[in-house]
């Protein structure tokens, strides 16, 4: 233990990492649901997910409406913003590319996360030179994932399916990093908000937006009620909605309260790894050879970066 480090502060920093895990854990089922639910429109998914999340954060602010407070006009309008970054926008335009290019590529590309919220929320003190070892390894791996997709598969219909697939995940990969400077941003400037009340009110939020999102482009009730397969969907739409988004982030504010925006990034590699894990499991193989490389040398690209840190 460093001087100065005091035993309760450990253990808040050890809360820190465990709920940024869990998070990450529960962040990763959102990326293999489009493919669970590939018989529904992505519009649809994205929209279900939110629009259950909401549901769910006011069905808590109304059951603990006695004891907690309701946002103010200004704190809504921020959980408005944050939520279109993080959340609405963030996952449709995700949910878009593992459509074009399956999940492992955009998994890894949202898994670089960790370094760019380290590079644009770098501590004072941390010298340059020290996040290049991971920044090599990270780029490397990617490098080598990159591959993967188009093994095999010939056509410039697919080839075009692969970097309109690579554009929309770096979309989401900007917006999601711009959500998680900005999100630590505003907690540590509220420390009077709990982390399970900026989740409802994020919440809320978020659902507004999916319904809105479906709504313009979603495809209609009867429609989408008379699709085969309906049932499963809704239950999928109810735990993205509640463990990838209403549990998720919770944990991940207890996370973003107790630890630094640098450090806190670090730990959503941990929904990377997650997501490789659900897809090859849903896939019923394991990785290719050139995907057990690119995972390893990501993986160890995340662990400089976090040596850095320290």
């Amino acid at each position: 233990m460093q001087a100065g480090t005091t035993p309760r502060h450990t253990a808040g920093t050890s809360a820190g990492i465990l709920a940024g895990l869990a998070s990450g854990a529960l962040w990763g089922l959102s990326f293999v649901a489009p493919r669970m639910a590939s018989g529904f429109a992505a519009m649809d998914v994205t929209a279900g997910r939110f629009i259950t999340y909401g549901l769910v954060a006011l069905g808590m602010m109304a059951w603990g409406l006695h004891t907690r407070r309701l946002p103010t006009l200004r704190q809504f309008l921020a959980a408005l913003l944050l939520s279109l970054l993080g959340f609405t926008g963030y996952y449709l335009l995700l949910v878009l590319a593992i459509r074009d290019m399956g999940v492992a590529m955009p998994a890894l590309i949202i898994g670089t996360i960790p370094v760019w919220v380290m590079l644009l929320g770098k501590p004072r003190g941390l010298r340059w030179a020290a996040l290049l070892p991971g920044l090599v390894l990270t780029v490397a791996g990617l490098l080598l994932m990159a591959d993967v997709p188009s093994a095999g598969q010939g056509g410039a219909g697919q080839e075009l399916h692969f970097w309109r697939g690579l554009a929309l995940a770096c979309g989401a990969l900007v917006s999601w990093t711009a959500f998680a400077l900005f999100n630590a941003a505003w907690l540590k400037r509220h420390p009077e908000v709990r982390a399970t009340e900026w989740a409802n009110w994020l919440g809320v939020a978020t659902g507004l937006g999916g319904l809105v999102l479906w709504l313009l482009a979603g495809t209609p009730a009867a429609e989408l009620a008379a699709t085969p397969g309906i049932a499963f969907f809704l239950l999928l739409c109810l735990a993205i909605g509640f463990g990838s988004s209403w549990l998720a982030t919770i944990l991940w504010n207890i996370a973003s309260q107790r630890l630094s925006a640098s450090l806190c990034g670090q730990l959503i590699v941990s929904e990377t790894l997650f997501a490789l894990v659900y897809s090859f499991a849903w896939d019923g193989h394991w990785p290719a050879p050139a995907q057990w490389a690119a995972s390893v040398l990501f993986t160890l690209g995340i662990l400089a970066s976090i040596k850095a840190h320290r």
